[in-house]
């Protein structure tokens, strides 16, 4: 089913790359993507999408288009429905949202309702397209804002916020039955995200603190103390590692330096995981020189959280031995 998305605009390029976890992009513009997903229900897992929607057409950005667009696709419905129009700020003078909303409700047939509506149809304005689609999904955002990690039994500060772990995790395009890792699980938010998209998850951490804090977060997750470069685990017995690196010297590490622990985890993140899979690894700096030496490095974004932290995220793949048979 070809879907139409309107993105968060807090990062450049994260909200297309968490697309992927639900089909692939045909065309994008800033803060909206369009893509053919096999499954729109499996669009509720996304974190930084605002809106989905069923894409009904796209048209220049101009009220005339936009009236001609909703003649050939002559809408009619029986429930109460709105009109919503947004326009993501870039250069350029488009038409008020108030008259671009009047002209959509007088073109489709059915009882209008703006308090109480049923179906949300919806334009967006992005550069020189204006994108037109029927809602399925909103409202995305908010689940995420109501359950932060101080809500939890086991609260340790600096840890990453639920949208951004689940970002994180849906990065690593796991399934609902499959195996995810984290060899530095913490408080356990990585563990917590798998969990409620259906993957099976097993954690493991060198501070035993943060162990029998992940046992109150998630109790039914397979939680392990462990070194994270010698982990406890069968080789390629996990379908994807998500894990956020330790970012300073104060943290628990067996380690001699960090540089020591990154090549030991990622050599030992190489050996669980199932050749062709992914491992979504976040450091405070740059590891690509690292990482390369033991998995292709498929993506690389930066976040800046604050003055003195900016994360690196890294998508890793495993390289897919040949069959010989």
């Amino acid at each position: 089913m070809k879907l139409l998305f309107e993105l968060s605009g807090e990062h450049p390029t994260l909200p297309f790359a968490e697309l992927e976890c639900v089909g692939r992009i045909t065309d994008r513009h800033p803060q909206i993507a369009v893509a053919e997903c096999p499954d729109p229900a499996a669009t509720a897992r996304l974190a930084l999408t605002h809106t989905v929607m069923e894409y009904l057409g796209e048209c220049a950005p101009t009220a005339p288009a936009l009236a001609a667009l909703l003649d050939d696709l002559a809408l009619s419905t029986d429930r109460p429905f709105a009109a919503r129009v947004k326009v993501i700020p870039s250069p350029g003078e488009y038409p008020s949202q108030l008259d671009l909303e009047r002209l959509i409700g007088s073109h489709i047939k059915g009882p209008v309702s703006l308090r109480s509506p049923e179906e949300v149809y919806r334009a967006v304005i992005s550069g020189d397209r204006c994108y037109f689609g029927r809602v399925i999904l909103d409202g995305l955002r908010s689940t995420y804002e109501s359950r932060g990690p101080a809500t939890r039994p086991f609260f340790h500060p600096g840890v990453m916020m639920p949208r951004m772990a689940r970002t994180m995790v849906n990065l690593s395009l796991l399934s609902p039955g499959e195996v995810m890792c984290d060899p530095f699980c913490g408080t356990g938010g990585m563990l917590l995200e798998g969990e409620m998209i259906g993957v099976r998850t097993i954690g493991s951490d060198f501070d035993p603190l943060m162990i029998r804090g992940s046992r109150l977060n998630i109790p039914a997750a397979a939680l392990m103390l462990a070194d994270a470069t010698s982990l406890p685990l069968r080789s390629s017995s996990v379908d994807a590692v998500v894990t956020d690196f330790p970012y300073g010297q104060s943290v628990c590490i067996k380690a001699e330096t960090l540089n020591k622990l990154y090549e030991g985890a990622l050599t030992e993140i190489r050996r669980v995981l199932k050749d062709g899979k992914r491992a979504v690894v976040i450091t405070h700096r740059d590891i690509r020189p690292i990482a390369g030496q033991y998995f292709t490095v498929l993506q690389f974004h930066e976040q800046r959280v604050h003055k003195s932290l900016t994360r690196r995220v890294m998508v890793l793949e495993k390289e897919k031995l040949a069959d010989h048979s």
